[in-house]
Formats: structure tokens, C-alpha cells, sequence
């Protein structure tokens, strides 16, 4: 009996608690892994350094999201947070996809749990819903289309003015849109704790410290936040602009992990992290990212396990407004 459930919790946690041998080259035997197993490892740009460099595509949300429909890997390791496993699964309801830690979630998407969603929804029958990727395949399963930070301004505009809408689960990219193109969408109360824990205090101390340096932010930070900023913009966004721009000196406020590719894209340059309320050194990290390491993604691709499963009638629902994303993203 013991050993049944031992079996069952491996099935459903993955093997990301065991021991590893301390002298073994880990990236290469990852990289002999994905040979054997025709796999493809997705990395977001949040995760760590050593984490982004294994990764066989690094790419913000939309990227991802478009690097997995065409993948002819037969098993996808997606090293982010659980939603973009699901986004992953989605796509690819015929390929197994493996996270390496199934409790990498992400405070967004679980701000918005569908129960209370579908309440919120039913009390606009009239308005199209509009969901920032960032969110549960239940969620996505009830929008109209999806949106990443890349294309949300693009998606929003391309319906008519007349016509009312719903953005969720992010109020502050929700306001950030409305500001710029005079909507009136109808706001879910979500944010990310990451990009809410930025003191603007702290923000403009730095500023005055560094008066040459250029601010730049991404959209799901406050309102507060974005009002100082030079420069809003998602996370690909945010690279193009500080490798373009002839500053060398930048403060960042978005999850620290991009620092890495920033660093390595412009090496001349330096990149301050904008700092939190509560830091004292000055990054602002995502926890949940930042449980993805080495060892489990290791482990992960080892033992195809944790795998991402999703009730085929939710992936067929949610699929719609992802594919008509990416139509609209071409």
C-alpha cells in the first residue's frame, strides 16, 4: 500500500525531491535527454540565468505561446509557471508537457479562480471578455480571446469602440490600456504581486541618484509606477528598447530575471532593479519562478514527470481564444 501511493504521489509531484549525484554534469546530461527523448525546452525570460541559457527558446508569453504551436517535439519541458505549461498543453493536446515543479504558480492567474469569474462575467452578457494570458486554462476557457502584454494594446483596439469589454485578471494592464486608448473596460480586481511591491518612493530616490539613468517599466506594475516611468512596455519590449536606446544606464521595474538578458544583449550597459517595499537589496523576484531550478528540471525530463493534464473539454474551449490570439498577433 505504501509503496501504491508512493507511486501516486511521484505521478502527480513529479520526482523533484530526488537525490542527485553531486558530480554529475547536469547540462550534459540535459542536453543528452532532449536528443533521446525529442524534447524541446521553453524558457521564459523571468527564470534564472543558468536556467535561460539551457533553454532551447527563450521568449516572453506570446513567443512561447507561438514557439509551442509549432514545435515537432514530442515532449515540451516548459520552465516558467503553471499557466504557460497549460498554454503549452493547449496547443498541443497530443504531446506530453512536463513542468519541473507543479507548484511554480503564479499570484495573477490565481487571483481570478473560475467559479467567481463566471459570476463576475454573467453580470455583463453584452461585453466580450478579454483575459491576459496570465490566467488558468478555466479562464481562458471563458474569454473571448487571449492577450499577452505584446499584443494587448493591438487586440483591445481591434474591437469596435462600440462594443463593451471585459480585461482580465490584471487591473493595472486593464488601466494602463484604458488610459491609453480611452476604454472603458470592465476591470477584474487581479495584479501581480511582483510588479505591485515596487515603492515609488524607493523608485524616485533611486532616480535622483541616478539622474542620467532612463526608467522603464513594465505595464503590469501601478498606476503610480507607470506615471514616472520613460519608457512602459512588455517584456520583449523592454529589451528592444534598452538595446536600441543610446543610454547606458537603465532602472528596471519588472521580475529581475530579465537583467540576465539584458546583461548579455548589452554588455556596455548597466541595468539597476527597480527596488520593492519591502527589499533591502533591491530585486524584486518571482517565487514561483524562481522554484524551477537545475537539479528538477533534471529530474523532470529524466522521468517525463510532472506532467501538465488538462480535462479535454477545457482544452478545447480554451484553444479558441488562444488560436484567435495568435491570428491576431501575426
Amino acid at each position: 500500500m505504501l509503496k501504491e501511493n508512493f507511486a501516486q504521489l511521484i505521478k502527480i509531484h513529479g520526482y523533484v525531491n530526488q537525490p542527485i549525484a553531486p558530480a554529475l554534469d547536469l547540462q550534459k546530461e540535459i542536453r543528452k535527454l532532449k536528443e533521446e527523448k525529442n524534447a524541446i525546452i521553453l524558457g521564459h525570460y523571468y527564470i534564472t540565468p543558468e536556467l535561460q541559457d539551457i533553454s532551447d527558446f527563450l521568449g516572453d508569453s506570446l513567443a512561447l505561446a507561438q514557439q509551442a504551436q509549432k514545435t515537432d517535439a514530442d515532449i515540451i519541458l516548459f520552465v516558467g509557471v503553471h499557466f504557460m505549461g497549460e498554454t503549452a498543453k493547449i496547443l498541443n493536446p497530443g504531446k506530453k508537457v512536463i513542468v519541473p515543479d507543479l507548484n511554480a504558480g503564479c499570484s495573477l492567474a490565481e487571483s481570478a479562480p473560475a467559479d467567481r469569474f463566471q459570476a463576475f462575467k454573467n453580470q455583463y452578457p453584452d461585453h466580450k471578455v478579454i483575459s491576459y494570458i496570465n490566467c488558468s486554462a478555466d479562464i481562458k476557457a471563458l474569454s473571448d480571446v487571449i492577450v499577452t502584454s505584446s499584443n494587448a494594446m493591438k487586440i483591445v483596439e481591434s474591437f469596435p469602440k462600440e462594443q463593451p469589454l471585459i480585461f482580465a485578471p490584471d487591473k493595472n494592464l486593464g488601466n494602463y490600456i484604458n488610459s491609453v486608448t480611452g476604454r472603458q473596460m470592465v476591470l477584474w480586481d487581479g495584479a501581480c504581486m511582483v510588479h505591485e511591491k515596487y515603492s515609488l518612493e524607493k523608485i524616485v530616490t533611486l532616480m535622483e541618484q541616478h539622474p542620467k539613468a532612463v526608467f522603464i517599466a513594465h505595464p503590469e506594475c501601478e498606476q503610480q509606477v507607470l506615471l514616472v516611468a520613460d519608457f512602459i512596455g512588455s517584456t520583449t519590449a523592454l529589451l528592444n528598447y534598452v538595446a536600441k536606446n543610446e543610454s547606458t544606464e537603465f532602472i528596471v521595474a519588472t521580475e529581475s530575471g530579465i537583467l540576465h538578458q539584458m546583461q548579455k544583449n548589452c554588455p556596455g550597459k548597466t541595468f539597476i532593479p527597480a527596488p520593492s517595499i519591502d527589499s533591502t537589496c533591491g530585486c524584486n523576484d518571482c517565487s514561483f519562478m524562481k522554484l524551477n531550478t537545475m537539479q528538477k528540471l533534471y529530474l523532470a525530463l529524466k522521468y517525463e514527470s510532472p506532467e501538465i493534464i488538462l480535462d479535454p473539454a477545457t482544452i478545447e474551449k480554451a484553444k479558441i481564444p488562444i488560436l484567435r490570439m495568435l491570428e491576431l498577433s501575426v
